[in-house]
């Protein structure tokens, strides 16, 4: 008993003082979270489909065209000589992300392979039962040939070149009319290139993954709250789920500024990542509390304000904590600088959602806590409470 004595006065001088440091974090946090919060609501007021977020296909439905172009375009001016020329296309309101291509990256430059229709890819035998309809098919595939190699004629495209940019344009569905327009303006003006990638993402599977993300981002909240509230007590899970709340909210505007001001999209894998951040945030407050449950079994007896015990336990845990994030960021940082464009925004999500996890397990969640029970304490002891400023 007499080391535990020991041990507890040695940290209660240690760095962390979550009483009176208690504003300091409070406006730290509406400092890093109302500018996203604003900026969801210019996004809100601006966007057609009126989300607070860039939404990438998975949630709105449309077509992604990727394109490899052989000559190196700039962001400033060729982008939206891109989109003007997209729109005289018939293709409203173009997303339109430029990325320069890896050294030595090739790509099969035949455009007309990619205009055929998912029909065109049956054998004509297919239809034999009724010779109307084999004919009334045939003539079908005719016609999309005969386009498909129209454009391809013209574009005159060499079958590999080295592509110096990639070009990923996403909008609403598009007819071939339109992506065979759309592919003879791109020629005309920027030269050779070549289809990388061609997907379609139905209305209905985007609004029901949108829902579906929805619904699990809630019971997330709502399992936490059941687990934390049976593990310690209601106001600790209030506190832990007040602490997500404010990652979550993080995340969204930061994600919402950098679509706002650059153009990047969420897509499902982004609703990955905050579900993961959610269950590290959790899991390093559950650690924090559950160090604060140990030490009041020990110290409560003790006349020791609640307070306190909340600074002996997070100076108890804070090395243990920083060093947990520090090894998970440096290895999304290695993913980050040298992983595959694709899960680039993914990591970055994870990034910045785990620096601010570990930010509210730490002072965020603690420190509400303490405010919290200080005040049940005053209401209760009047005058005991009033006393933590002169032993801190």
């Amino acid at each position: 008993m007499s080391e535990e004595k020991s041990t507890a006065t040695v940290h209660t001088k240690g760095p962390i003082d979550v009483v009176k440091q208690f504003w300091l974090y409070i406006i730290l946090s509406l400092v890093v979270t109302i500018p996203g919060l604003i900026v969801m609501g210019m996004s809100m007021a601006e966007y057609p489909n009126h989300a607070p977020l860039r939404l990438g296909l998975d949630f709105t439905g449309g077509t992604l065209l990727q394109y490899g172009f052989m000559q190196e375009l700039d962001q400033e001016k060729d982008i939206p000589t891109m989109r003007s020329i997209l729109e005289k296309s018939g293709i409203s309101n173009p997303i339109i992300q430029l990325q320069k291509a890896e050294v030595g990256m090739k790509g099969v430059a035949n455009v007309s392979t990619e205009l055929k229709p998912e029909e065109d890819t049956a054998p004509a035998k297919a239809v034999t039962a009724n010779g109307s309809a084999t004919e009334q098919a045939q003539s079908v595939r005719d016609m999309f040939k005969e386009e498909a190699s129209k454009a391809a004629s013209e574009a005159n495209a060499p079958k590999e070149a080295d592509i110096k940019s990639i070009v990923s344009i996403r909008t609403q569905d598009l007819s071939t009319e339109q992506t065979v327009s759309m592919q003879k303006a791109l020629k005309n003006q920027f030269g050779d290139f070549a289809l990388l990638q061609k997907n379609r993402v139905g209305p209905t599977l985007a609004k029901e993954l949108f829902i579906k993300a929805a619904w699990g981002l809630l019971l997330a909240y709502a399992l936490i709250v059941i687990y934390l509230t049976f593990r310690f007590q209601l106001d600790f899970a209030m506190m832990a789920i007040v602490a997500l709340v404010h990652d979550t909210l993080f995340m969204l505007g930061a994600f919402s500024i950098l679509g706002y001001y650059f153009h990047i999209e969420v897509d499902s894998m982004f609703v990955t990542a905050i579900l993961t951040v959610v269950g590290f945030s959790v899991h390093d407050t559950i650690v924090v509390f559950d160090r604060i449950r140990e030490n009041m079994r020990i110290l409560y007896t003790k006349k020791l304000p609640f307070a306190e015990i909340v600074n002996i336990s997070l100076n108890q845990t804070l090395a243990r904590s920083i060093n947990t994030s520090m090894t998970a960021l440096l290895t999304l940082l290695a993913l980050y600088f040298f992983g595959g464009e694709s899960t680039r925004n993914f990591v970055l999500a994870m990034i910045l959602g785990i620096v601010t996890g570990t930010y509210s397990s730490i002072f965020v969640a603690s420190s509400l806590l303490a405010w919290w029970r200080r005040r049940k304490e005053g209401s209760n002891q009047g005058s005991s409470s009033s006393a933590r400023p002169q032993t801190a």
